[in-house]
């Protein structure tokens, strides 16, 4: 009996060092699965997203299916030739940045169109520093790394204009850190770039600091060594710079607070529609009133019975279709659209989705006296105005966003702050509006006088 007894009491020993060992493994398995995630005081969390997001832009790669897709500079890309990362193109209040106005996945499905706009609109001849009418600049770029709601040009990056953020001492690769930002004063223009990577050796030495940013044709990866990148950074007024407050320093404009950039659709891997293409791509919205064209192309010669256009569950429009081609149409009515085709032996195409979206504001008839508040009146339909962005053409450091609040949105206007402004002169105002597909955008110009 107390033989038995004894082996009891090992039974339940072993059965409890079992328990404690399934425990310890289980918190393990969950210290690990959450290495990743967003803790409180994890200082780390955002220059990680930082890089991962960076290179959702620099690492994908596309391959041109026609001629005429300008580089900004002088040239075209070269039909059938793969690039890494997205085009470099200035495409302001003409064009549309890609990851802000567009998805990236926009921009994949308009390369797959022969006749989208990214080969027949070249906005090199409307916008200075511009290209292809979708495109990224490098100030674009990092404000997309660096989970802003809008891009900062890339001037407005660094002290006086934004909080939280410091210069690096000493100016040396062994104390850079990932998420960094390297600023280039204006000479023949300003420049931002980003740091992604540092590599040390067995000592903990820095060897090696990667820096990545957007440049013509596309973005670049520069993987410098500790010499080389110590070069860099003193040469041609550039300083290293940290973001110790990364909400200080974004302000208002943080990129969770609006429906673009969306990261999770901008990383995953898109299907592109072979049947038949939006001029803008795939994805995006559209002014009211603007011509949509469809451009059926049947990659794969399943033959195309028809076209149809719906507006939710309403059948729009069915066009029967004799073959190949481009269908135009333009919509009056603000609304989200849907468009597949239907094939000969029945089956449907992959759908296609683009926005209808109308936005309008109206400015002062009179000149603005600088020092005093004015306002702007607006209008939107199927679109929701997210901010003013105001930029002086006499003071190249003369750029302001003012953000649409709750309160302005229900009022249908927005006060411009008496002080905001600091020069006379010619000021552009873009209107800014966003639905799911994308942005738009407007611009008018008015007279700030003494």
């Amino acid at each position: 009996m107390k033989g038995n007894f004894k082996l009891l009491r090992c039974f339940v020993c072993l059965l409890n060092v079992l328990a404690t060992l399934v425990c310890s493994s289980n918190i393990l398995i969950a210290e690990e699965n959450n290495m990743d995630k967003p803790t409180k005081g994890d200082s780390m969390t955002w220059q990680k997203k930082s890089v991962k997001y960076a290179r959702i832009m620099s690492r994908v790669k596309w391959m041109p299916v026609a001629d005429g897709m300008p580089i900004k500079g002088k040239g075209f890309f070269e039909k059938g030739t793969e690039y890494t990362g997205v085009p470099y193109s200035s495409v302001k209040y003409e064009g549309r940045y890609i990851g802000f106005d567009i998805f990236l996945k926009t921009f994949l499905a308009a390369v797959q169109n022969p006749l989208s706009v990214v080969y027949t609109e070249n906005l090199s001849k409307k916008v200075t520093n511009a290209g292809c009418y979708y495109g990224k600049v490098c100030s674009s770029y990092t404000s997309y790394a660096l989970q802003c709601g809008t891009y900062y040009v890339s001037r407005r990056h660094t002290p006086p204009y934004r909080q939280g953020v410091s210069l690096v001492e000493p100016q040396t690769a062994q104390v850079a850190k990932i998420g960094d930002i390297i600023f280039t004063p204006p000479s023949a223009g300003s420049h931002v770039e980003i740091v992604t990577e540092i590599t040390k050796n067995d000592a903990g030495k820095v060897t090696h600091v990667r820096v990545e940013d957007s440049w013509p044709k596309t973005t670049r990866n520069n993987n410098r060594d500790a010499e080389n990148f110590n070069d860099h950074i003193a040469s041609s007024g550039r300083k290293l710079y940290r973001i110790t407050n990364l909400d200080a320093w974004r302000g208002k404009n943080k990129a969770e607070s609006f429906l673009f950039p969306n990261y999770k659709e901008d990383s995953a891997t898109p299907a592109i529609n072979r049947v038949f293409l939006l001029d803008r791509g795939d994805w995006v919205p559209y002014l009211k009133g603007q011509v949509v064209r469809f451009n059926i192309m049947d990659k794969d010669a399943q033959g195309v019975k028809k076209l149809i256009i719906k507006q939710k569950d309403t059948v729009v429009e069915e066009i029967t279709l004799p073959g190949k081609g481009v269908i135009e149409r333009s919509f009056s009515n603000c609304a989200n659209y849907t468009a597949y085709c239907v094939m000969k032996d029945g089956s449907k195409s992959q759908v296609c989705e683009f926005a209808v979206c109308d936005l309008d504001f109206i400015l002062p008839t009179e000149k603005v006296t600088l020092g005093k508040p004015w306002e702007i009146k607006f209008t939107s339909d199927n679109m929701k105005i997210i901010s003013a962005y105001l930029y002086s053409d006499k003071n190249a450091y003369g750029a302001y966003d003012v953000f649409i609040t709750d309160e302005d949105q229900q009022k249908k206007r927005v006060i411009i702050p008496g002080d905001l402004v600091k020069d006379t002169g010619n000021l552009q105002v873009w209107l800014i509006g966003e639905n799911k597909y994308g942005r738009l955008k407007k611009r008018q110009d008015i007279i700030i006088k003494k």
